[in-house]
């Protein structure tokens, strides 16, 4: 894997003792300062639960289109549920690609007093046609959960903060789990799957279907591809932990182009985000640490918010703007 343009991360380190964790907190603070963006391996992923998943996802998206748009997101103030070809927008711009967004399963906020960004608290809508997607998908995540909570503590003694800082200023996490499908496309030019842009949260963590590429990342002014590896998440950082350490690491433009036809391509990123009435602490970097700190970037068009749900309500207003058209018109023309 030395030809690849990110760095491989082996999460299993933390249980090799002392010297090999504090090695996997070195190669993971490096990566996300550097890059922002890394590979990682041995995350204990059962093998039965990523087949499920796969298996899961393809089925879905075969299903009749009757079955798919009977839980089309326009039906959710929640922004929950399937998204048709070309229902998301980046940086303005179409998004070839459709899904299905799945949050956290919570009964939804009825006070009109709640701050904006409550409106994204509510149920998932699932699909009558296919009820075990919804225990693929619950599965799946209790496992991410996982894996995100032991990263974000690695990334809390590599930066100098006590292991429990994220835990204590977390609250309860807000997540997303998109399950996608980028449709081929017989275009002159690639469509974009996904238009370039950074995640407004704090950590993603992406599968996607082995031996499709389309992923790249924006190393260094230049776009390199991040193809799949076997038995590995793509991961990256988002607007918050670039916020949280002034800048020390990074958040990094990448973007999805679409396959060719006949391929089709699925991959499912997950994000772990904080409470969405949390404004996360920045964390006190050691001198040598602080000394290579960058500063928040700064973008007029897209300015990074201290709370995270005012962060997520602007991406979700922007990126679905016939859900925000339908449900929350008052908060468009606020923001007009």
């Amino acid at each position: 894997m030395t030809d690849l343009n990110l760095p491989v991360l082996d999460l299993s380190l933390l249980d090799q003792g002392p010297a090999e964790a504090e090695r996997f907190r070195d190669e993971l603070r490096r990566a996300t300062h550097d890059v922002g963006f890394f590979y990682l391996t041995g995350t204990g992923l059962p093998p039965d639960l990523e087949s499920r998943l796969h298996r899961t996802a393809r089925a879905f998206f075969a299903l009749p289109e009757a079955d798919k748009l009977a839980i089309e997101n326009v039906r959710s103030p929640h922004f929950r549920g399937y998204t048709r070809i070309g229902g998301e927008r980046t940086q303005g711009k179409v998004d070839w690609r459709e899904q299905i967004d799945i949050g956290p399963e919570r009964p939804a906020i009825d006070d009109p007093d709640a701050p904006d960004y409550a409106r994204l608290i509510g149920p998932n809508i699932w699909p009558e046609a296919q009820p075990e997607l919804r225990e693929v998908a619950s599965a799946w995540q209790e496992h991410l959960v996982g894996v995100a909570r032991r990263l974000l503590r690695a990334w809390a003694v590599a930066l100098g903060a006590p292991e429990t800082f994220f835990d204590e200023h977390f609250g309860e996490p807000s997540t997303l789990l998109k399950i996608v499908r980028y449709p081929g496309t017989d275009a002159p030019e690639p469509r974009q799957g996904v238009g370039a842009h950074k995640d407004s949260g704090v950590l993603t963590l992406l599968w996607v279907e082995p031996g499709k590429g389309g992923l790249q990342v924006e190393r260094d002014g230049t776009w390199v591809d991040a193809p799949p590896v076997s038995g590995a998440f793509v991961v990256n950082i988002g607007e918050m932990l670039e916020y949280a350490t002034g800048g020390y690491l990074i958040a990094t433009n990448h973007r999805v182009v679409s396959p060719r036809l006949p391929d089709d391509r699925i991959s499912v990123p997950f994000f772990f985000n904080p409470a969405l009435d949390t404004n996360l602490p920045l964390i006190e970097l050691p001198p040598e640490l602080a000394a290579k700190a960058r500063g928040v970037t700064q973008d007029p068009s897209n300015p990074i918010h201290a709370r995270y749900g005012e962060n997520a309500l602007k991406s979700r207003l922007r990126a679905h703007p016939d859900v925000a058209e339908r449900w929350h018109a008052d908060l468009l023309a606020a923001r007009a």
